[in-house]
């Protein structure tokens, strides 16, 4: 793959007064039936518009997974497999294909969907490796997409775009070969959502109660010792699932919309994730963060909810809890950013869901010219708010307390476009299917003042929309 090819668009197509709903719909088409595909899609429409598109894109120009420095790529009926740091080779990859075209539609148009895995951090960092790796899933699954669509949920239009290489055939080399998604020609979406009915089993956790609040201790002592300030802990639940992965994502979606969520049909293993944090975006050499850190129950009435969310304002410790992961994020930024061009232009927003409210930041800089994705990557991952400070201590008692590596949980999904933009969430509130077993895990920040037994309820009540559609569907918490 040394020439460059040239990527140009084949057609571009757009239909008015489209619907979430319809939109979902449509992506249903090729989203559980296609082996790479991936949906983006907002679930609360905010006043800051951060969320106010949804993608969904299928039909692979190129595939890349890694395992470690063991890389492979699907390209032009080909395939690759060498040793080579992932990172590197995104940006390879990157440059590899060259878009004839501008940002046509907003905010994507050309580049790669997927996930990277908080397992990555092992390229980037001389860490332990010592948690199981029971699951055997990659650290980086991307996929360049030939067709996508581009949902804006404010105007509630959509955009089909189709992509081909320069001088192409009615197929590249090698495409007999490889399944291609089918998006209906009128764009119209099928009468229903597929609905196969669902059953799950009851979940169960890879740490008893007693076990949990051991590791919080642990934390706690280290934190006493002097050799972290916090660390986010997590435990991670396993139920059997019979069904369609996508409806039970597209079941979440619809009882706790938030603005990160992500659907991926990775072939073997599916990854459905409902979060509502941004770890980065990217707009031409502009980029921000958006931490999250303290977290309250929703109260059972107005009054108790609403003296919920003002003990959270009031408290010093998610104060502190937020301000130190922000101090984090600076520094991170600051290997990729012009001097004096980072600054938090809001501090401590208090932002509502479902089951919970939360605090978060907003943080941004300019970047030094010539920044690429990977080096991007390089400098800020995984998000200072699901590891700890410092950071790479706290990455190493991670690995020393949880019985099992997080694979996609606490890394990043989004997408790295062609044309300096790029949007990555945290990948909190996700969870991996794969033969029919659905794992996902919930954690929470330790600090000194943490009261162990705190720290676990809060871990159910962030998972709390999970356990009770389980419950609903046939399993018991």
């Amino acid at each position: 793959m040394e020439e460059p090819v040239i990527v140009e668009i084949g057609s571009l197509e757009r239909i008015e007064d489209f619907d979430e709903p319809d939109f979902h719909g449509l992506a249903d088409e090729f989203a559980a039936r296609s082996p790479s595909a991936v949906l983006l899609s907002g679930g609360d429409l905010r006043p800051e518009g951060e969320n106010r598109y949804s993608i969904a894109a299928c039909d692979p120009l190129a595939v890349l997974t890694s395992k470690g420095d063991r890389c492979r790529i699907e390209a032009l009926g080909q395939v690759w497999e060498f040793r080579e740091n992932p990172l590197d080779v995104l940006d390879r990859l990157g440059d590899f294909f060259r878009p004839a075209f501008g940002l046509e539609t907003p905010p994507f148009c050309g580049g790669a969907l997927g996930y990277f895995a908080y397992d990555l951090k092992n390229m980037i960092e001389r860490l332990p490796q010592s948690a199981e790796d029971d699951l055997g899933l990659p650290d980086i699954f991307l996929f360049w997409p030939r067709q996508f669509m581009i949902h804006d949920r404010r105007e509630k239009n959509l955009l089909r775009l189709t992509l081909n290489l320069k001088d192409e055939q009615s197929s590249p080399p090698g495409s007999s070969a490889r399944p291609r998604c089918s998006l209906s020609n009128s764009l119209r979406p099928p009468a229903h959502v597929r609905g196969a009915a669902l059953r799950t089993g009851p979940p169960a956790s890879n740490f008893t109660h007693g076990n949990y609040l051991s590791a919080v201790a642990k934390v706690r002592d280290y934190i006493r010792r002097g050799d972290v300030y916090q660390v986010n802990l997590s435990q991670r639940f396993h139920f059997a699932i019979d069904g369609d992965p996508f409806r039970f994502w597209l079941s979440l979606f619809e009882v706790n919309p938030a603005p990160f969520y992500a659907y991926i049909n990775a072939g073997g293993h599916q990854v459905l994730s409902t979060s509502m944090e941004r770890f980065l975006f990217r707009k031409n050499e502009s980029i921000e963060t958006r931490p999250i850190k303290g977290t309250r129950k929703r109260g059972k009435t107005p009054e108790e909810d609403a003296a919920l969310a003002a003990e959270l304002l009031k408290s010093s410790k998610d104060d502190a809890e937020l301000s130190m992961i922000v101090d984090l994020l600076r520094n991170d930024l600051g290997k990729i950013c012009l001097p004096r061009s980072i600054r938090v232009c809001e501090h401590k927003r208090l932002e509502t869901y479902h089951n919970v409210h939360h605090l978060i930041s907003i943080v941004i800089g300019d970047l030094q010219p010539g920044i690429t994705p990977g080096r991007i990557l390089r400098a800020t991952f995984p998000g200072g708010s699901i590891t700890g400070c410092p950071k790479i201590r706290s990455m190493e008692i991670i690995d020393e307390l949880e019985p099992n590596i997080r694979h996609v949980y606490t890394g990043s999904i989004g997408y790295i476009g062609w044309h300096d933009n790029l949007d990555l969430n945290v990948a909190i509130r996700t969870a991996v299917v794969k033969d029919k077993t659905c794992y996902f895990s919930v954690g929470g920040g330790i600090v000194y003042d943490s009261d162990e037994e705190d720290e676990y309820r809060e871990t159910l009540h962030k998972g709390r929309t999970l356990f009770e559609l389980i419950e609903k569907l046939g399993g018991r918490v």
